[in-house]
């Protein structure tokens, strides 16, 4: 799993039959201090998440297809969670974020 940031959404008229009806977002990876690392990618919505809002990931197909019940879809990520907040141990480094 990884954190991200919803950066935009991803609208298309003409798409996989399987995609019917699913929102696709697009997403920025985040590390731990919630600092951006790495270009954003398009994820598949399962819970309403909105531009700008911090969401948990999958970018395993097999999760992500799970994660939207839509077994041998094209689907390689899916937003699975909404991040209240981030805790680190001070051992972490990163400090916390809320």
């Amino acid at each position: 799993m990884i954190l991200g940031k919803i950066v935009g959404e991803v609208v298309s008229t003409a798409k996989h039959e399987t995609h019917e009806g699913i929102k696709l977002l697009l997403v920025r990876p985040l590390d731990l201090a919630a600092r951006e690392r790495g270009a954003p990618f398009v994820a598949v919505d399962t819970l309403g998440a909105g531009i700008g809002e911090t969401v948990l990931m999958t970018q395993d197909g097999w999760a992500a297809m799970t994660a939207v019940k839509r077994m041998k879809a094209p689907i390689d990520a899916a937003v699975i969670g909404i991040v209240d907040s981030i805790e680190l141990s001070p051992e972490a480094g990163a400090g916390r974020k809320s």
